[in-house]
């Protein structure tokens, strides 16, 4: 399996060449972008795509994915803006929404990258049939907008009622959008909503990419793994048993850990291990 890093991790710093070379150097073989414009800014500094876009070029290293933005502002909504919400009741909202979403798709003009990692609703996000149609017309026009620049649309399931496993099988099961459109599987929210092995039995033929973290079932910590109460040997054993083999992806939380290269180089050797005792 490709071993893939996601910047989420240095989400509060902006990104440039010396972080990914030490992503690259700690052992990663693809790259996550995680599209907020404090850390990247695909929106306004053309200079900061192109400086990044020459970085993946000289390197060969791919760039697996790019992270929806979640925020249109610098400041992580900091100054009040609501977070972008694609099944929004609120149609101004929703367009608004999309705008952003489809600026950060264009980085695939100087960066091709193959997945869009998109949430469906936000965090705590009660289920309501109006957001859900809502939802179906905006990823309809993300999946057109992003499928001639080479890239697919791929549904996380996070801690919602509106990504459940259900909700998002039922999802590709109402819009016929299967070919189009993919899942995240979010190793760690799977955790915490139910429990990975039920939720990857639903998501399974679906999955193209992961994000791969630990936690408690407690909370959204995104540790390391081995750093929560997830069995690692069995999640590993089930990820390789995935029609489309995906990548395992890491998405760490950065926020006081000092040496992330560190940790990088170990969290593979651990998920490597426990492939090897699940074959």
């Amino acid at each position: 399996m490709l071993k893939a890093f996601s910047t989420y991790a240095y989400v509060r710093e902006r990104l440039h060449p010396g972080l990914l070379d030490g992503i690259v150097r700690a052992g990663a073989e693809a790259i996550e972008i995680f599209a907020a414009r404090g850390h990247f800014d695909y929106a306004n500094r053309r200079q900061h795509v192109l400086e990044i876009a020459n970085w993946f070029k000289s390197t060969g290293i791919p760039l697996n994915s790019v992270h929806a933005p979640m925020f249109s502002d610098y400041e992580w909504g900091k100054n009040g803006n609501p977070p972008l919400n694609i099944a929004s009741n609120d149609r101004a909202q929703r367009i608004a929404a999309m705008d952003e979403i489809k600026r950060a798709v264009e980085i695939a003009e100087h960066i091709p990258f193959r997945f869009l990692i998109q949430h469906v609703g936000v965090g705590g996000e009660m289920f309501d049939d109006k957001k859900f149609d809502a939802a179906m017309t905006s990823v309809e026009h993300l999946k057109a907008f992003a499928k001639p620049l080479g890239v697919k649309v791929v549904l996380e399931n996070i801690p919602n009622e509106m990504s459940t496993p259900e909700r998002l099988v039922e999802f590709l099961n109402i819009t016929h959008f299967h070919e189009d459109v993919g899942f995240c599987f979010d190793i760690g929210h799977a955790h915490i909503m139910s429990s990975v092995e039920e939720a990857f039995a639903l998501m399974k033929p679906h999955i193209r990419t992961t994000h791969l973290h630990d936690n408690g079932k407690d909370r959204d910590a995104h540790l390391w793994p081995g750093e929560g109460s997830i069995n690692w040997n069995e999640a590993m054993q089930l990820l390789r048993t995935a029609p489309h083999v995906p990548p395992m992806l890491l998405e760490i939380d950065g926020e006081s850990k000092p040496n992330i290269t560190q940790g990088i180089g170990g969290a593979f050797s651990k998920l490597a291990d426990a492939g090897k005792a699940a074959v």
